[in-house]
């Protein structure tokens, strides 16, 4: 999805959530809803790194609302792929585990 995309569905969170997710979404190289699942994905890595700090906790957050929005987005561009496109989210991050 695009940055404007991405702002929308954004604006209204906290601003150092909103802004701690931007950062992820900015970093990452895919596209689409494979942008925020990256994004997501690169979240929860920084919230595990983090361990029991604010900052995990935020992370976390950033995770959840990333993962969210790639859900979102899916929605938005298949609604009838969905369903496969959350499966193959637990897949990747069972991969990652």
């Amino acid at each position: 999805m695009s940055d404007a995309w991405f702002r929308e569905r954004t604006a209204g969170a906290p601003d150092v959530l909103r802004e701690r997710a931007g950062t992820f979404h900015d970093m990452a190289a895919d596209t689409g809803a494979a942008r925020l699942a990256t994004a997501g994905a690169a979240a929860l890595d920084a919230a595990i790194t983090a361990g029991t700090t604010r900052a995990a906790a935020l992370d976390l957050l950033a995770a959840d609302g990333l993962i969210t929005l790639a859900l979102l987005a899916e929605s938005e561009r298949d609604p009838a792929g969905l369903e496969e496109a959350a499966r193959a989210l637990r897949r990747a991050a069972a991969e990652r585990a």
